[in-house]
């Protein structure tokens, strides 16, 4: 089966290419080629570093567990929950179908279908897909939305929990149909619009969770606040006693749709094979493509100090990212996936330095610092304004409503070693 599906960007959609998508059996593929009128564009800009501006088809070739897509069109796409929320809701459909004697759905989703599901209003980014009839994937239905108010969060809530616990139901599915499946991550989450309209990320608790995950992130993101790292917003709501975390988006202004891509897709890596990438391979591309690079660079310095800090060993490429400033050029994302990890080895996923493997230590960050432009002066006064916040992690726990018994269960992600070799560098 062979595909044709327009590719826009923005609010006020600009055509900016083409993806043909062609599906024979399990074996699929790809190609992405540029609108001659976005080549010739004043606006143009390549949509990631590897998805060069030239005319003519491009085709990708997947990784073993990769997207059949170009990097950028990836970043697009569910994952994780998303995918879950879209193949219980197209399971339960063919059941359906069968039992009423309706045409029946295709056995298997490919790309495409997992692309296509993710709803238009909130998908990450500004891409969007026009299919082959004109219509945008997915946009609601006139009178619906798929974006629910911040009121409906418990009813979110408890469908995603049946989700969870195996025991949703075809009402559970359909609510849940585009809210639930434009996000990566594994963890159950929705998209959901706040008291002033702004489109947010809406974070529950998992039924597996064996401490307070969720006010652990909007710890972690307030404390990095008070690091002087460019965060995103994040607070927590109550439903029916139960703690959501609320993160607003950064990938939406006053003026709609901002471009982003993942650290992946500026790097043009495979983040599902065994190769190993590093911090330093990030501030080269910050180099080429940064809109402020030293900027950009010195705040990448003051976040790793703060993930070896409170230990946020998930730091891989895929929670890392980039909005598009204009003319090809970019600025480091807000901060954004930030857990304290108390219970895992203290080991990054995204290296300091090839040199340094995947230790999290002061020591190898200093070490870098020369990479980094960064003298030792400011690198030691980095650290110490990253440790002066994290040290108050207690304080802001209590000021989020956490309990002692709560806070405990993070300890260990924010008191060990390295806690004490960033006091004694900082007071050298």
């Amino acid at each position: 089966m062979s595909r044709v599906i327009d590719v826009y960007l923005g609010e006020s959609p600009v055509r900016v290419g083409v993806i043909r998508h062609d599906a024979r059996g399990a074996r699929q593929s790809a190609s992405f080629e540029y609108a001659s009128d976005w080549l010739t564009s004043p606006d143009s800009f390549p949509l990631a570093p590897g998805l060069r501006l030239v005319p003519g088809p491009q085709f990708h070739k997947p990784s073993r567990h990769g997207s059949v897509f170009h990097d950028p069109i990836a970043d697009t796409e569910p994952d994780g929950w998303g995918r879950s929320v879209i193949l219980r809701d197209h399971a339960k459909r063919r059941q359906e179908a069968k039992r009423s004697g309706s045409p029946p759905l295709a056995s298997a989703l490919n790309d495409l279908d997992f692309l296509l599901a993710a709803d238009d209003v909130s998908r990450i980014g500004a891409l969007r897909f026009q299919d082959e009839t004109g219509h945008f994937c997915r946009v609601p239905k006139a009178g619906e939305r798929t974006t629910p108010p911040l009121i409906e969060l418990g009813v979110l809530l408890a469908a995603s929990r049946a989700i969870e616990t195996n025991t949703e139901t075809s009402a559970d599915l359909a609510y849940l149909r585009g809210r639930g499946t434009s996000l990566g991550g594994l963890r159950p989450k929705c998209s959901v619009l706040d008291e002033s309209g702004r489109l947010a990320i809406g974070k529950f608790p998992s039924v597996q969770d064996q401490r307070p995950v969720t006010k652990g992130e909007v710890l972690a993101l307030r404390l990095a606040k008070l690091a002087g790292i460019n965060a995103a917003d994040a607070r927590l709501v109550d439903s029916d006693g139960v703690a959501v975390a609320l993160v607003r988006r950064f990938d939406r202004s006053e003026r709609g749709r901002i471009m982003y891509i993942s650290a992946a897709s500026m790097l043009g890596a495979d983040t599902t094979g065994p190769g190993e990438h590093s911090y330093t391979e990030i501030v080269d591309a910050i180099r080429a493509h940064g809109a402020a690079a030293q900027a950009d660079i010195e705040e990448l310095f003051r976040r790793i100090a703060y993930t070896i800090l409170i230990t946020n060993v998930d730091d891989h490429l895929l929670n890392h990212g980039f909005l598009h400033v204009n003319h090809g050029l970019w600025r480091l994302a807000p901060a954004f996936d930030i857990n304290p990890f108390p219970e895992r080895v203290r080991e990054l996923k995204t290296w300091i330095s090839e040199e340094t493997g995947p230790t999290a230590s002061i020591e190898a960050l200093m070490s870098v610092a020369p990479y980094f432009r960064v003298d030792t002066a400011r690198a030691t006064t980095i650290i110490r304004d990253v440790e002066a916040a994290v040290a108050r992690w207690r304080e802001e726990g209590r000021a989020l409503g956490m309990s002692t018994l709560e806070l405990d269960q993070f300890a260990d992600a924010f008191e060990h070693d390295e806690r004490e070799t960033a006091r004694k560098l900082a007071n050298h």
